[in-house]
């Protein structure tokens, strides 16, 4: 009787940490993974603080980095919820593609560009624009790479409607991403960078130098945009996350970081 009375207990026992241990899996927050272009880097941190404070039971991570290389991977099951891309025409192949949740394609921003110098550089970009890059004391210009990255497309197509890309094609430097070329221009390594907007006026780097935006004609729209990937651990977190970015407090805050909307 007293074998069976322990093993009873026993059995309680473990039914009981069984049950504890659902209740810590369901307070553990919600994660959402996402690959983000490059020229998202400070804006989608404001996105995040903002969506977590209406929704703090959800987690964002994070990865940055070319829309082109993002899109690779993604075709070969990268393990990502959501992707927001700097060219929407990459979030629609992997949608015909069968790689996204139907109907979860989206656009988000327009993306613009600057000719960006340091604070202490003798180019006067905002009087010359892009024939500031002629100037002999001018040795490289980072923009980023043309093959994978959206910007570094619309760099050269700025360029060439200036009728200048090439006189500077020898000069350019490419960066992974538009980050990168970014930091090339920061660092000195470049003598200016073409580079997102939202690059140039984010807070940790708009003491540090100066720009001219680029005139949007010469270089096609920039539609940036994303989905929610089929294989979404948790397709209900993602689809509150990208309808935030969508919503009126999402689209304020990337106007502040000097994205344009669709009907701008």
């Amino acid at each position: 009787m007293n074998r069976r009375v322990a093993a009873l207990a026993a059995l309680l026992s473990l039914a009981a940490a069984g049950c504890g241990g659902a209740s810590v899996a369901r307070d553990r927050p919600r994660l959402v993974r996402v690959a983000a272009a490059a020229d998202l880097r400070f804006a989608l941190d404001g996105v995040i603080d903002a969506f977590t404070g209406v929704h703090p039971d959800i987690d964002v991570s994070v990865s940055y980095g070319s829309s082109g290389t993002f899109f690779a991977q993604l075709q070969r099951g990268a393990p990502y919820d959501c992707y927001l891309s700097a060219d929407i025409s990459y979030p629609r192949q992997l949608d015909a593609q069968g790689l996204a949740l139907p109907g979860s394609t989206f656009t988000y921003a327009v993306g613009r560009i600057v000719l960006w110098v340091r604070e202490d550089s003798p180019l006067d970009v905002a009087s010359r624009g892009f024939d500031a890059l002629v100037d002999p004391s001018v040795a490289h210009v980072a923009i980023a790479n043309p093959d994978h990255a959206p910007y570094g497309r619309a760099a050269e197509a700025a360029l060439d409607s200036a009728g200048l890309l090439d006189r500077v094609r020898p000069k350019l430097v490419l960066g992974e991403n538009v980050s990168q070329a970014m930091q090339f221009a920061q660092s000195g390594s470049a003598d200016a960078g073409i580079v997102a907007l939202a690059l140039a006026v984010a807070p940790t780097v708009a003491g540090d130098g100066r720009y001219w935006e680029v005139p949007v004609e010469t270089y096609p729209q920039m539609e940036q945009g994303g989905i929610i990937l089929e294989t979404a651990a948790d397709p209900d977190a993602a689809r509150a996350f990208t309808a935030f970015m969508q919503a009126d407090q999402g689209r304020q805050i990337l106007r502040r970081f000097g994205f344009a909307m669709v009907e701008d």
